[in-house]
């Protein structure tokens, strides 16, 4: 059975253990250091970018899952955990540190503010198509040659990527977690079994 850590220290922590238990697999809440050992894969949920920044440093949690993320353990990242994993974010406070390793560029609340958040259908190429729910999302604005898009968004003024991947990390501005469609993780977890054939 794979094991997957969900890092628990804000955001979308139950919606995202019950999506991963759903599809079979031993999620994993992480909140120290010693929960790392033995997990397969990591996925950082949607929250607050900063708060989960902050706490990553007050927990001991980010020089060791540095190390993981460029030792090339599989992450996905979404909304919060997408920006946490961009090589640049265009409007972050000034303390604001990323793990500087989805080579993407993303702005946050790229799509608006908390009153501006809407659901739309997103389509996975010929993969069929999920519900899209956009809360405070950030918008990709570059990405580089490695990054793959997978999934594409149009809210009117051109379409932006919003599930994209690099090797074994993936980044999704929406919230998969938070509908009963299990089609973006199972995606997540297929590659994640491949990477450990």
């Amino acid at each position: 059975m794979r094991h997957v850590g969900v890092l628990s220290l804000q955001g979308d922590v139950r919606e995202h253990v019950a999506t991963l238990e759903n599809l079979g697999t031993h999620a994993r809440r992480v909140r120290r250091v010693e929960d790392l050992e033995g997990i397969d894969g990591l996925v950082i949920p949607g929250g607050e970018s900063t708060a989960i920044a902050h706490l990553l440093i007050t927990s001991g949690l980010r020089e060791p899952l540095q190390t993981l993320i460029d030792d090339g353990m599989p992450v996905f990242g979404t909304c919060a955990g997408l920006i946490l994993l961009a090589t640049e974010v265009l409007d972050g406070r000034e303390d604001q540190w990323s793990f500087d390793a989805l080579d993407v560029a993303v702005r946050r609340n790229g799509y608006g503010r908390q009153t501006a958040s809407f659901e739309s259908p997103v389509r996975l190429g010929d993969r069929g198509t999920v519900p899209g729910v956009f809360i405070r999302a950030p918008r990709i604005e570059r990405w580089g040659p490695a990054v793959t898009v997978l999934a594409r968004h149009d809210h009117g003024d051109g379409e932006h990527p919003v599930l994209v991947r690099q090797g074994a990390l993936w980044g999704c501005s929406f919230h998969p977690e938070l509908t009963s469609d299990v089609l973006v993780h199972g995606l997540f977890l297929n590659a994640l079994q491949e990477a450990l054939r």
